[in-house]
C-alpha cells in the first residue's frame, strides 16, 4: 500500500463531510443516479408526443430498460407560448399540437410499457426557451406534475427577475483554483444555503414533497450559488455546471461547454455525491458527433463519478457502436452499485501536476470501488496514443506485494494475472477501464483452461505468459 501526503485540495474534499441528502419518503427512487433519455440534446425544443413514444419504445427493443434506462424525460418546449397559463386554474397549458393526449396521456402510455415520464420547469418566470416558467406558481406547477403522472422534474435556472437574483452571485465558470468565482465578494462567513436560488429550489422541492405522487427532483442551476453545499439537501440531483456540447474541449460564450473542462471541475466538487445526492455533469453527448474514442471517454467518466445518464442522441437513429457504449454493464454496474455510493477519484493528474485546474488536461488517472472489486480508469487527454501505467504503489487499495487479475471492463474479458504495475496503450481522448481483483492460488491455472492471459495488444508486467 502507499503511503502519501494528500494534497491540500484533496484534504480539504476528503475531510468535507457529505452533507445530508434528500431522501425520498418509502422509496428507493434517487437514491441512485437517474437513468434514461432526455430530448434536448438531440430535438431542443422540436418535441412531440411521437418522438418521445419512438424513445420510450427503443428503451425497451435495445435492451436498454432491462440495463436501468428507465426515465424519458421531456424538456423545454412543451407548453403552449400563446395560451401560457389557464386562467382560472393557473395551470400551464399543453402544446396540444404537440401532445395531442396531453402530458397525462403520453405518461400513461410511457408507463404501461414498465417506464417512467420526466418533464421540466423553470424556477424563473419563463424556461430558457420562453415557455412559461414555475416562478410563484410551484405549488399550482407540483399538482398538475403529480395529476398528470409524472416521475422526475428537471428544474432549470433562466429568466430570473430584478430582485430574484443573488445578492452574492457565484458560478463555476468565474472560478478556479486561484479565484473565488464570485462576481461581488461574499463574507467569508456567508451562507449561500441561504441565496435566492436556494430558496427558489427549496420551494420547489417542498411543494413536490407534498404530492401524493414520488417526483425525483433534478436541479439545473448550472452550479451556481455554491450548489454542492445545499444541492443534496433539495434534490436528487443538481448540474454543477453549463450546459454541455458534443466536443472535446472549449466552449461556447461561457454557456455550453465540452467534456473536458466539464470534468475538469467536477474533480473539485466530488465529496459531496454519495447515495441519494448526485454532482449532474449534464445530460450524454454520446453519438451525437464525438469521436468513438471521445464517446466511450465520455460515458465511463460521467458513470465512475457517479452522474445521471441520461441519453441525448435519437435512439431510433443509433449506430451499433454507440449503443455498444450505452450498454457497457459493467460501467452501469459501477454507476448505479447498490453498495459504494462515492464516486471513483482522482488519484494521479499525468499531464499536469496533481490538483492542476486545466480544461483541456485534467487528471487522467481515476480509481474506485465497487461490490466487484477495484477499479482503474486511465484517460488520454494528448492527440496521439499513449502506453498508459498504473503503478500498484501508486494506486489506492492495490498492494504492491500482491498479485493482480486485470479484467477489461469494455471487453469483458480478463486480461491476464499482474505483479507490481500494469500498462496499456491507450488511444488519443480514450480510456482504460479495468478491474482489478486478488489473485488466488489456483488462478493463474484457470486462466490457462479458459485461454486467457496472454500478452498480445496488452502491454504490462505479466506473471509469465501462462
Amino acid at each position: 500500500m502507499r503511503s502519501t501526503l494528500l494534497s491540500p485540495v484533496l484534504a480539504l474534499l476528503l475531510s468535507t463531510p457529505f452533507t445530508y441528502s434528500l431522501q425520498l419518503e418509502s422509496t428507493t427512487e434517487g437514491r441512485l443516479p437517474a437513468m434514461g433519455f432526455n430530448s434536448w440534446n438531440c430535438f431542443n425544443e422540436h418535441i412531440n408526443e411521437e418522438k418521445f413514444l419512438t424513445a420510450a419504445q427503443q428503451l425497451v427493443d435495445l435492451g436498454l430498460k432491462d440495463l436501468g434506462y428507465t426515465y424519458v424525460n421531456i424538456d423545454d418546449g412543451w407548453s403552449d407560448k400563446d395560451l401560457w397559463r389557464d386562467p382560472e386554474t393557473k395551470r400551464i397549458v399543453v402544446d396540444t399540437k404537440k401532445f395531442p393526449d396531453g402530458i397525462s396521456g403520453l405518461a400513461d402510455k410511457v408507463h404501461e410499457l414498465g417506464l417512467k415520464l420526466g418533464i421540466y420547469s423553470d424556477r424563473g418566470t419563463k424556461t430558457c426557451a420562453s415557455y412559461p416558467g414555475s416562478m410563484d406558481y410551484e405549488e399550482i406547477d407540483a399538482k398538475t406534475f403529480a395529476d398528470w403522472g409524472v416521475d422526475y422534474l428537471k428544474y432549470d435556472n433562466c429568466f430570473v427577475p430584478d430582485g430574484e437574483e443573488d445578492e452574492y452571485p457565484w458560478a463555476p465558470e468565474w472560478w478556479n483554483t486561484t479565484h473565488d468565482g464570485n462576481k461581488i465578494h461574499a463574507p467569508e462567513s456567508y451562507d449561500f444555503s441561504t441565496s435566492r436560488s436556494a430558496q427558489r429550489y427549496r420551494a420547489m422541492r417542498d411543494a413536490l414533497k407534498r404530492q401524493d405522487r414520488i417526483i425525483q427532483f433534478g436541479m439545473c442551476n448550472w452550479g451556481h450559488a455554491h450548489v454542492e453545499k445545499w444541492g443534496n439537501e433539495t434534490a436528487q440531483s443538481w448540474r454543477i455546471w453549463g450546459d454541455i456540447l458534443p466536443q472535446w474541449t472549449g466552449h461556447k460564450d461561457h454557456i455550453a461547454w465540452g467534456v473536458m473542462p466539464i470534468l475538469n471541475h467536477a474533480l473539485f466538487h466530488l465529496s459531496q455525491t454519495n447515495f441519494w445526492g448526485h454532482a449532474d455533469m449534464d445530460m450524454l453527448e454520446v453519438g451525437n458527433g464525438l469521436t468513438p474514442a471521445e464517446d466511450r471517454s465520455h460515458f465511463a467518466l460521467w458513470a465512475i463519478l457517479k452522474s445521471p445518464l441520461l441519453i441525448g442522441t435519437p435512439l431510433d437513429k443509433i449506430s451499433p457502436e454507440t449503443l455498444a457504449v450505452f450498454k457497457n454493464k459493467e460501467l452501469i454496474a459501477f454507476n448505479q452499485d447498490e453498495s459504494f455510493g462515492i464516486p471513483a477519484w482522482p488519484y494521479k493528474w499525468g499531464v499536469n501536476a496533481d490538483w492542476t485546474w486545466n480544461q483541456t488536461h485534467p487528471a487522467e488517472y481515476y480509481s474506485g470501488n465497487s461490490t466487484a472489486g477495484l477499479h482503474v480508469f486511465m484517460l488520454n487527454t494528448l492527440e496521439e496514443t499513449v502506453t498508459k501505467t498504473a503503478v500498484f504503489d501508486e494506486v489506492p487499495g492495490l498492494d504492491p506485494t500482491k498479485k493482480y487479475i486485470v479484467h477489461d471492463m469494455w471487453s469483458g474479458e480478463d486480461i491476464g494475472i499482474y505483479e507490481k504495475e500494469f500498462s496499456i496503450p491507450v488511444e488519443s481522448h480514450d480510456i482504460a477501464a479495468l478491474r482489478f481483483n486478488e489473485a488466488s492460488e489456483g488462478a493463474e491455472e484457470a486462466l490457462k483452461v479458459q485461454g486467457k492471459g496472454k500478452r498480445t495488444h496488452h502491454a504490462g508486467r505479466a506473471i509469465d505468459e501462462l
